[in-house]
């Protein structure tokens, strides 16, 4: 079947596909929906012991003082933050922004 579509497959030389061009509003919507991924390097670390807060800053490769300037508070606040297990829901807020991450990446 042979359904109209507006995502176009190109192959490369060995004959299987390689690329996809696709209008581009349909690729924010799916880049939306893949927003809250989480890389293996930051779950790998919590795995190690470290908390999603600083599993995310090490894989963005900022320091504490980074993310304290951020977050417009000094960095031994920053630290005891990011090393708390129960970091209240405006503070997760706030530091996913600070990360240019979603929420839902810090609260797994």
């Amino acid at each position: 079947m042979n359904a109209p579509t507006n995502i176009q497959m190109i192959n490369g030389p060995d004959g299987k596909p390689a690329f996809v061009v696709m209008p581009y509003d349909e690729y924010l919507r799916a880049y939306e929906q893949d927003r809250d991924l989480i890389p293996h390097e930051v779950v790998s670390a919590t795995v190690d012991g470290a908390s999603p807060v600083r599993a995310w800053r090490e894989h963005l490769k900022l320091t504490q003082a980074d993310v304290a300037g951020r977050l417009g508070i000094s960095q031994p606040s920053y630290a005891k933050q990011e090393g708390s297990e129960n970091l209240r829901p405006a503070t997760i807020n706030k530091i996913a922004a600070a990360l240019g991450i979603t929420p839902a990446q810090l609260d797994f």
